[in-house]
């Protein structure tokens, strides 16, 4: 099961370069809200129809949650408009590697402090390792789009 588990959150990588590109194409002719609107109202009646044929949940208990339960459904309307606006500024792959690299350092926090009832792994020297590779990734990709958007500046100027 975990290998699937795997398979499926790296197929969500897969189609999340993929809207995070698309996305910042059409807000450059549409808007930035108005994109990162069109995503979530599209999303909200294709799970409305799933829910509608295939729930088994219960959707009740969402009244029921705690306030700051549901405040999550904000930050994913954050992360797409912030998505959708670095997007054209500085290219998919920096853009998805700045959001990674942003996972990774909440996520180490919320592991090793315990925050939001998950589960207490402590920060060691592999994890901060393991920060420093990607702020190193990075670094080397966003200089690389630096060069080669200069280039094709220079080339599109001669």
């Amino acid at each position: 099961m975990g290998s699937l588990m795997i398979l499926f959150t790296l197929l969500g990588g897969i189609t999340l370069s993929a809207q995070s590109s698309i996305n910042g194409t059409l807000g450059r002719k549409a808007g930035s809200l108005e994109t990162t609107l069109l995503t979530f109202v599209t999303g909200t009646l294709f799970l409305a129809l799933y829910l509608l044929f295939f729930g088994n949940g219960n959707l009740g208990a969402l009244f029921a949650a705690p306030k700051w339960q549901l405040g999550a459904a904000f930050l994913g309307t954050v992360y797409l408009l912030l998505t959708v606006i670095a997007v054209p500024k500085i290219g998919v792959i920096a853009a998805n590697i700045s959001g990674i690299a942003g996972q990774l350092v909440a996520g180490m926090l919320i592991d090793h402090f315990g925050w939001f009832n998950s589960l207490e792994i402590r920060l060691d020297g592999k994890r901060m390792l393991a920060l420093g590779f990607m702020a190193l990734a990075l670094y080397l990709i966003y200089r690389g789009n630096k060069r080669s958007a200069a280039a094709a500046r220079a080339k599109a100027a001669a």
